[in-house]
This record gives C-alpha cells, structure tokens and sequence, in this order.
C-alpha cells in the first residue's frame, strides 16, 4: 500500500537498513522472547529518533514520528511497542532539557550519552494495575543525606531485558513531609534493580515487557526530577507532554499492525473491490486522525484531549478493520499459519493501555463542556 510504504521509506530515511532487516526475519521469530529486534532497533540508530540534534540525536518532529512508528508496528509490532515507550520518555525529557534551568547538570550529562551510545529508556510512568490512578507511583524513595533509596515495582515495562536507564515516577517526601511526585533517573545496572519474568502472552512477548524490582535502590539527589520554587510546573509540563507522546506513539504502533494485516488482504486480492477499499479507508482514517492530533502540538490540555478523542477513535476503527481483515482473509489462511492471527490479536491490544475509555469518560466531557482536563 502506497501510505504504507511511504512510511517504511521514511523508516528507512532515519534507519538505514533497519526495514530490511527486520523483514528478513520470519514474523514469527520477530515476536518471541529472545528475539533480536530490539537489538537491530539500537544498531539501526534507532533510539535517537526523536532526541535533538544538539545532544546527538535525529530530531524527529511528532509527524515523522507516528509515521516511523507505524512502519515499524508493521513489521514488529513488539518492537513499536517498547520502541514508544523509550520514544516517548526521551521527547518528554528533553523538552526539558532545551530550557535552561529546568534540568541539573548531572541530568543533562546523562542524556548527552542517550544518542550517541545508542542507549535505551525504559519507563516506569504509567501503571499497568486496573483500578488505579496511572499518575500515583508504586515506587517510594526514603531520603538519605545525599539522595533517596528507592523501593518497589513496576510490572509491565518494556524493554526491561536491553534498558541501559529506568526512568521511574516516585514518591518522595515534600517539604511538608506529605509524599511529592517526582521522576528518578536510574542507570540498568545498580546495585538493588533485577528483572523478573511477568509477560505471561505469547503476543507482543519481543517487548521484554517484564517486572523491574528496586530494592533500596540508591538515586543521588541530582537525578531526580522534582518541583521547585522556581519551577513549579515542572512535573505537570513533564507529565502533560509525556501523555501525548506516550498515547501517539503507542496507538501509531498499533495502526501499524492493522496496516501490515490490511496490507495482506489488498496484496491478496481477498473479496471485492468494495471490500478492500472499504477496508483500507477505515485503516488511513484512524491514522489519519494521529497525524491530525500530530500536527497540533504537544503541551497543553487542548493537545491532551485531541490526542485522547484521536486514540479511542483510532481503537474502534482498527478493531473493526481487523475483523473483516480477517474475515475476508477466510479460514485457511487462519489454519495454515498464525502470523495473520498473531497480527489481529495485537492490533486489539491498544485497548489495554491506560488510560482507559471509562476512566476518562467524565473528565473528557467535562473538558469539552468547558471545565479543566484532570485524568486520574
């Protein structure tokens, strides 16, 4: 497909080669634990997509972005799915990294080295548990003399096995003693920080979506992102522009996936004429509504509710693509071979990533009714 692969081209365009090399894995080798996509994505200069030039990175915009991410959705889904998460964490970071001040010199100094060590961040901002605010840390810090001991879980978190950082929401106590969101850079390999075994689906299972465990885990006072007095909207900027990344980057990955099944029915000449065009419009409509939430920016609640209205659109879209994807595929494909069906079953997933549609149900319609946007 023409859009399709325009996107790959333009894959190609930031990572030389790595389109190729993924394809010349058989899908089923690309999607299992083990697998050396995650790999190939460091060695194809992958994590410096969206880092400035200034630190050594590619400086993607939010448009090439999406697009790169439904290339590689279409490839390796698994990959799209940890690659949004370092994606999203390195935009979000350095947007505050550009303006002076808002980060310490040990914090710049790290991120100078994301880019050109072709390191990857993992992240632990979002809550996989159901029932719960994504905005409230599992992780506490206990403050030392010269920085905090941190302590707890998160489970999932993607690239858990090949992460060179973990960037953490914690809980530290405030100037009042009450618990004070703040963010912890961590490098992989501390004394206190060990990878367990959680991914139990064999879908998506390349992600190396496992359990990070810290156990007194010492952070310096420098590497932790917090609100100041001078600075009192650090957090909240932090967290709004990680939002937006976060749920362009992720759907993107997803739409990619539905492309890549929708790519087969097209290629197959699978039922009418009708019938595959109906398929592809649903398909570039829901992209179609990422590079519109793409284009408006990234930083406010305008930008917040855009790309929300974008993500659960996109969800429904895809989902019914996918089933006459499949059902116009018919069921031999479905018997002689699971790679269609692996496909189907990940482009579903989008639907469990927080925030989920009921948890932002209210605040959305209050935001569109003219009150604040506060998710939870």
């Amino acid at each position: 497909m023409r859009t399709l692969e325009s996107a790959r081209d333009l894959c190609d365009q930031y990572h030389e080669g790595l389109v190729k090399a993924l394809a010349a894995i058989p899908p089923a080798d690309r999607e299992v634990p083990g697998s050396p996509v995650i790999e190939l994505f460091r060695t194809h200069n992958g994590p410096a997509l969206l880092i400035p030039e200034a630190f050594g990175g590619l400086g993607a915009d939010a448009l090439d972005s999406v697009r790169v991410q439904r290339a590689v959705g279409s490839l390796s889904p698994s990959l799209a799915v940890a690659a949004a998460m370092h994606h999203f964490t390195a935009a979000t970071l350095f947007s505050l990294a550009r303006e002076e001040g808002r980060l310490t010199p040990a914090q710049i100094e790290m991120l100078h080295g994301v880019a050109p060590g072709s390191q990857l961040m993992a992240s632990g901002w979002a809550e996989g548990r159901t029932q719960t605010n994504i905005l409230v840390p599992s992780v506490t810090a206990a403050a030392t003399d010269h920085g905090y001991l941190l302590s707890g879980s998160k489970k999932p978190c993607s690239l858990a096995r090949s992460m060179d950082l973990l960037t953490t929401s914690v809980a530290v106590p405030g100037t009042d003693g009450a618990p004070e969101l703040a963010l912890a850079l961590t490098p992989a390999d501390v004394p206190g920080l060990s990878v367990h075994p959680f991914w139990g689906n064999e879908v998506l299972a390349a992600s190396e979506s496992d359990e990070v465990r810290l156990q007194n885990v010492f952070v310096p006072a420098e590497l932790i992102v917090r609100v100041s007095a001078d600075d009192p909207h650090r957090l909240d900027d932090l967290q709004t522009t990680g939002f937006v990344w976060f749920t362009l980057l992720i759907s993107a990955a997803y739409v990619g996936a539905a492309s890549a099944l929708i790519e087969q029915v097209v290629e197959c000449g699978r039922g009418s004429a009708g019938d595959r065009t109906a398929l592809v419009v649903r398909g570039e409509a829901a992209f179609a509504l990422l590079e519109g939430a793409a284009r408006a920016g990234v930083a406010d609640e305008a930008a917040v509710a855009k790309v929300l209205v974008a993500r659960y659109a996109v969800q429904d879209l895809i989902a019914q693509a996918v089933a006459d994807a499949m059902e116009l595929l018919g069921g031999i494909d479905f018997v002689r071979s699971s790679d269609n069906a692996r496909l189907a079953a990940v482009a579903r997933a989008l639907a469990f990533h927080p925030p989920s549609r009921g948890s932002t149900a209210e605040p959305l319609l209050r935001w569109f009714t003219g009150g604040s946007l506060e998710l939870a």
